[in-house]
C-alpha cells in the first residue's frame, strides 16, 4: 500500500482538530501546524479537499478556522484518506484498469493477493472512526480478530 505523507498527515490533522475544537470554537491550521509540525500551506491545500468533501467546514473572520462537519463518530479514517485523493491500492496496477502492470500489460502472477490486501486495508481503515483513534480503541484490533479466526478454526 503506498500511504503517502498526503493521507497520513490529513488523518493527523482531523484527530488534532476533532480533539482541540470546543463547542462552537473552531480551530485555526496554523495551531494544527504547530501542534503536529504539518506545514500550514500543506495543510491549507488538504483542508480545500476535505471541506469540498464535507468533512470539515470553515468558519471565515477573526477567530475563524475549521470544525468537523459531523460528529467524530462518524468520520472513517478511509473518508479522509479518500477525500485527499490518496489511493488505497496495494498493487502496481492501474485502478479501475484492465491492464496489468507487466510490461505487456498482463497482470502479475501476485495481482490478486494485492488487490485483496488493498480490499482488507479500505475493510479496515472503513470499520475505524476518528473517535476510535482518539480514544485510542485501535491497538489490538487485529489481535482480537485472529483470537476470534483461530477460535473458529479450533470449534
Amino acid at each position: 500500500m503506498r500511504l503517502s505523507t498526503k493521507g497520513r498527515y490529513a488523518v493527523m490533522a482531523m484527530a488534532d482538530l476533532a480533539t482541540h475544537e470546543a463547542g462552537s470554537r473552531p480551530v485555526s491550521l496554523a495551531d494544527i501546524a504547530e501542534r503536529q509540525e504539518i506545514s500550514l500551506s500543506y495543510l491549507e491545500q488538504l483542508f480545500a479537499k476535505l471541506r469540498r468533501n464535507g468533512l470539515v467546514s470553515s468558519v471565515r473572520g477573526p477567530g475563524g478556522g475549521y470544525r468537523l462537519s459531523r460528529p467524530s463518530e462518524e468520520v472513517r479514517i478511509a473518508d479522509i484518506i479518500m477525500a485527499v485523493d490518496e489511493p488505497l491500492a496495494a498493487t502496481r496496477c492501474k485502478t479501475g484498469t484492465a491492464k496489468g502492470c507487466m510490461t505487456e500489460g498482463a497482470r502479475c502472477i501476485t495481482h490478486d493477493l494485492w488487490e485483496e490486501l488493498g480490499r482488507q486495508i479500505h475493510v479496515f481503515l472503513s470499520s475505524v472512526s476518528l473517535a476510535d483513534v482518539l480514544e485510542k480503541r485501535v491497538l489490538g484490533r487485529a489481535q482480537l480478530d485472529l483470537e476470534s479466526d483461530n477460535s473458529r478454526v479450533a470449534a
